[in-house]
């Protein structure tokens, strides 16, 4: 045999370097002479052809071997073994058995594994087939014994593609999903040429309706006109190009029998009227079913049995969805138009009949679906039913079907741009820029610019969302007050993202004084107060409206009375009115705040000192950002759950989420989230005993001046600031940046009434004050941490104190605040800080049970000071960071270090490090084996 040349070189493919990996793992095993068999399965579109071609190619192009290659033709599935003669015709040379031979007889499947094994002796060989789930059964049969039969030594591999394994079970499979958003918009830049002009909400739309189906990307993004493209001109609704793909979900269904075709129909109709993912209600369907004439234990058995319905639809209590969204799709767009409106006319006849006020909408739906046209009539009828207290999406989704009806293009866009609202209120950002999208040209008098700036406030460039906020309010003033008053408190909040104090004042003062209640009016002109160096005025202003929020029932309201809270220092107040805010979230929506009061209240939570609520509030609102795809949100949350990880640990967790918060800071322009996250790091290097990292950190944060930390948040770093460039030796050299820190401080512990800030002057000041003033500093400290409670702060001042006393040689004093520090660090779950403590205790001479290091390791014989020195020095720390670490001089760990190394044999620094990275190697490795068993 000569290698086959009908195989063609496929372009890139995007999102699948796992999968080629796997592929070629597979083709290096065939060129050294062992077989083998993957079945590559994944519904229509997402790429089984492409990674089939890729294989072939790179065989033929590297190894220069034969390829058998056959793809199926589902009208020669009911002809026996014509898949079989399909692949063996593209054999490049003569056969030992003819193909029409196989046509004519047949081959049964020990002859075929015969064949491939002699054709794999005289050179590895590749078969590659297609489609294999629409071959002919004595084809899948033969080919699916023969594969199973492949192994080393063979000098054969079999790859199979296939919708699913069912008919080649026992054989590895590898499941193709979705291409992620990187892949899948890298793949759009190729197929517009990476044209810099295409619309970021047209290429979002593209996006979210692919789904990560790489052919239908390519299929809708293939029909869209250049100007549809930048935006210029309204995005079809639906979106045009997906009819193959569709095609194809649809033909796994041919098989079926017309009754289930038309429950199939029913179902899918039925999910027209609800919001995105709900499903279809199984008791409407029983009913649809029975006044469609099919047979009760017909619809039982397609309804609870999966295999009813070939696995089409899969029932959730008493939801009904579809296996795939796009099948949903494709039985709409298979079925014949007017079959399609009867069903839809049937489903609003049945939901009419029901209770007036809760089925109208979903009825009127229903009846658009059916429309044959553009009906204005019907349209009014929708939007005026589209109101509370229907959930914000299906107030969208009727909306959409209102703006798909109307006959005039402004009141077109005026509909989608408020089915595009109440979709960002439901939480889905995906079909708000969809419906966004739609818009065109036509801006609706503010409100397109409105939602866009909303949504960019959440999920976008702040800075972007400050200026549309800006424009809509300008557009809407005239006519729109309260989405005014909306968007000017949008633009607002992006500038305090930003860290642009500047900016916040001039989104505040363009407030109308006259649109604003008495409460949103002193919430104005308190914060303008306060930015513009009048605190006094600003703070009487603040705790009016702080007083005013006792009684509101507007998420809101409440949200602000929050943040005055925060600015205030009354931390407790904001946990209140930021519990009561989640509450009201919670029962009434929208959806779309959900992140934001968790973050808010989280961060309350964090100032008071209630990490672990915090952390487990910081989660929930990580979830629902993810959820309602709103990526700054999810930015500020990581920076919450980073701080609270520095206080409880573990350090990994810290890092992981500080990196997250920084990776969508950066993009956005999230000033608050960055210095957030900074600070978290720092906090936990001071933590892990490495105050030179935290205060390297810190200097950026809290110098005045262009380019430092955010406005509102950086003088709650300087504490750990001080505490970072003492303990590092520091102190003198960075005097003058130290001192005028300080003095910042000290004025803003003035104009703030959080209980731990006097207490933390205090420490500040014990901290640089000479040993002889410094007992008493601390003393105030911990007076005002007994009037404040907090264990974490209190055990922060207790920890310093102790070390204070022990670098002064008194030992024995020293063991009191020291293990104080340590109780209260493990009564507040700070690992971390605990274990700082309980170092510092030992090196006090106070036996304390050393944390669990999964063995005892080389240190085992070393004293805890020894062991201490060791691992200090074996991360690479010089003698005199070590003393300034532990508190002792550097002649001290010259001293502990000689006996370090003659206790282990060890000859130098080097050797230190791989003997303690061999040990703490093999401690993993034996820790990661016993979960591999446990598992």
């Amino acid at each position: 045999m000569t290698p086959s040349t009908t195989v063609h070189s496929p372009l890139r493919l995007y999102g699948r370097s796992g999968e080629l990996a796997i592929l070629e793992t597979l083709l290096g095993k065939l060129r050294t002479g062992d077989g083998g068999a993957l079945v590559l399965t994944a519904p229509p579109g997402l790429g089984r052809t492409a990674l089939l071609r890729q294989a072939a190619a790179h065989y033929l192009r590297g190894h220069g071997g034969p390829v058998l290659y056959a793809s199926a033709a589902p009208t020669e599935q009911r002809l026996p073994y014509s898949g079989l003669h399909a692949l063996l015709c593209s054999a490049p040379g003569p056969l030992s058995l003819a193909p029409d031979t196989v046509l004519s007889s047949g081959i049964t499947p020990g002859a075929l594994l015969g064949l491939l094994r002699a054709l794999g002796a005289e050179q590895p060989l590749l078969v590659c087939v297609d489609d294999a789930h629409l071959w002919d059964p004595d084809s899948r049969a033969a080919l699916g014994f023969a594969a199973r039969r492949l192994g080393a030594g063979s000098r054969v591999a079999v790859v199979i593609g296939a919708a699913d394994e069912t008919a080649f079970a026992g054989l590895p499979a590898l499941r193709l999903g979705p291409l992620d958003d990187d892949a899948a918009t890298a793949l759009l830049d190729r197929l517009t040429d990476g044209a810099a002009d295409v619309d970021p909400v047209v290429r979002s739309e593209l996006l979210r309706e692919a789904a990560g189906n790489p052919r239908l990307l390519a299929g809708l993004a293939g029909r869209l006109t250049p100007g549809q493209l930048a935006g210029r001109t309204a995005l079809p609704y639906p979106l045009p190009g997906g009819e193959s793909v569709l095609d194809a979900h649809a033909a796994h269904l041919d098989g079926l029998s017309c009754d289930t075709h038309t429950l199939l129909l029913l179902a899918a109709a039925a999910e027209e009227h609800e919001p995105d993912g709900a499903g279809s209600d199984a008791a409407l369907l029983l009913r649809a079913g029975v006044r469609a004439g099919l047979s009760a234990s017909h619809l039982d058995r397609v309804l609870f049995a999966p295999a009813g319905s070939a696995g089409a639809l899969q029932r959730a209590g008493s939801r009904v969805h579809f296996s795939h969204p796009l099948l949903r799709r494709a039985v709409l767009h298979r079925a014949p138009p007017g079959r399609r409106r009867a069903v839809h006319e049937l489903l609003a006849g049945l939901l009419g009949g029901g209770e007036p006020d809760r089925a109208r909408l979903p009825a009127l739906v229903q009846k658009a679906c059916a429309s044959t046209g553009p009906d204005a009539g019907l349209a009014e009828q929708l939007e005026r039913a589209a109101t509370a207290p229907r959930p914000h999406g299906e107030r969208s989704a009727a909306l959409a079907r209102a703006a798909a009806l109307s006959t005039d293009d402004a009141l077109r866009a005026a509909r989608f741009t408020a089915a595009a609202e109440q979709a960002r209120l439901a939480g889905d950002t995906g079909r708000a820029r969809a419906m966004l999208a739609r818009v065109g040209p036509h801006l609706a008098e503010g409100a397109a610019p409105y939602v866009r700036g909303m949504l960019a406030l959440r999920d976008g460039p702040v800075a972007d969302a400050r200026e549309a906020l800006l424009a809509a309010a300008e557009l809407l003033a005239p006519h729109d007050p309260r989405r005014t008053l909306d968007a000017l408190f949008g633009a607002a909040e992006a500038a305090w993202a930003m860290g642009d104090a500047i900016a916040y004042l001039d989104a505040m003062n363009r407030v109308p004084v006259a649109a604003a209640d008495r409460p949103t009016a002193q919430y104005r002109a308190g914060m303008c107060a306060v930015l513009a160096g009048h605190p006094d005025r600003g703070h009487a202003l603040l705790r009016c409206c702080l007083d005013s929020a006792a009684r509101a029932e507007d998420a809101g309201e409440l949200l602000r009375a929050g943040a005055c809270a925060l600015v205030l220092g009354e931390v407790d107040a904001a946990c209140r009115a930021g519990a009561r805010a989640l509450a009201v979230v919670r029962t009434r929506g929208p959806e779309a705040l959900l992140p934001h009061a968790l973050e808010q209240l989280a961060y309350a939570e964090l100032r008071s000192g209630q990490h672990a609520r915090a952390r487990a509030h910081a989660l929930e609102g990580l979830h629902a950002a993810r959820r309602t795809g709103q990526r700054n949100s999810a930015a500020h949350l990581h920076a919450v759950l980073a701080l609270a990880a520095s206080v409880e640990g573990p350090a990994e967790a810290c890092a992981a989420h500080a990196d997250a918060a920084l990776t969508g800071a950066g993009p956005h322009g999230l000033a608050q989230a960055a210095t957030l996250a900074t600070w978290a790091v720092a906090r936990a290097d001071l933590a892990a005993g490495r105050p030179g990292e935290a205060a390297a950190r810190l200097g950026p944060l809290v110098r005045p001046g262009p380019g430092t930390g955010h406005f509102a948040t950086r003088m709650l770093a300087v504490p750990c600031y001080v505490e970072a460039v003492v303990l590092s030796g520091r102190a003198h050299e960075a005097g003058g940046e130290l001192a005028v820190a300080v003095q910042e401080f000290t004025l803003w512990t003035t104009r703030t009434t959080d209980p731990q800030v006097p207490a933390q002057l205090a420490r500040c000041r014990a901290l640089l004050a000479p040993a002889e003033e410094a007992a008493a500093r601390y003393e105030e400290a911990l007076a005002h941490h007994d009037r404040a409670g907090g264990d974490f702060e209190r055990a922060r001042t207790r920890l310093l104190q102790g070390q204070l006393l022990r670098r002064l040689r008194r030992t024995r004093e020293a063991r009191g605040p020291l293990r104080d520090a340590l109780v209260a660090f493990e009564r507040c779950s700070a690992r971390a800080w605990a274990g700082r403590a309980a170092g510092e205790l030992r090196a006090a001479g106070e036996a304390v049970d050393a944390p669990d290091r999964s063995g005892p390791g080389p240190l085992a014989a070393l004293t805890p000071q020894q062991q201490r020195i060791a691992r200090c020095v074996a991360e690479g720390a010089t003698n005199r960071e070590v003393a300034v670490r532990l508190s002792v001089s550097p002649r001290t760990v010259d001293h502990h270090l000689r006996n370090v190394f003659a206790a282990l044999g060890v000859r130098s620094r080097t050797e230190l490090a791989r003997l303690l990275d061999r040990g703490g190697g093999a401690r993993l490795q034996d820790r990661d084996e016993k979960k591999r068993a446990d598992l």
